[in-house]
């Protein structure tokens, strides 16, 4: 679907400076911008971070999403009992811990996939560390 929008000029002169920093196309900061501002509308306290390459979503003044998830997903116990548990643990109110669920419900796959990734490069270094921790002039037992 294509759509024309007019933006004032300040605004577009500042759209283009931005994309050319970041190295992308005016429409596809545009883009980006748009799909990140109803994010944090329909979920107020989530903000995004990182390069536009990898961009995630996180708790303001705390940890990323999928990190909230893959934590509560570690723990035992029925759901309101793992809330409590990592608000204890983490010092996160357990509403900021619901946010975080909240978006993740509405985001599935890309926090799914984040989680992969991270233990898919955990599971990395581990093999690494364990390689290198077993080579000659090493000490021979894992780290």
């Amino acid at each position: 679907m294509s759509t024309t929008f007019r933006i004032s000029e300040s605004a577009s002169r500042r759209l283009a400076e931005r994309a050319a920093r970041e190295g992308t196309s005016s429409i596809a900061l545009l883009s980006r911008l748009i799909r990140e501002g109803f994010d944090q509308l329909d979920h107020p306290g989530i903000v995004f971070r990182g390069p536009i390459t990898d961009r995630r979503a996180a708790l303001a003044a705390g940890p990323d999403v999928w990190e909230v998830v893959a934590r509560l997903e570690e723990l035992d116990g029925p759901f309101e009992r793992r809330i409590a548990v990592l608000s204890q643990q983490s010092d996160l109110h357990s509403r900021k811990i619901e946010l975080a669920v909240a978006y993740a419900r509405d985001h599935g796959s890309e926090i799914v996939e984040r989680i992969v990734r991270n233990r898919e490069a955990a599971e990395e270094i581990r093999r690494g560390v364990w390689a290198s921790s077993t080579s000659p002039g090493v000490c021979s037992r894992p780290v």
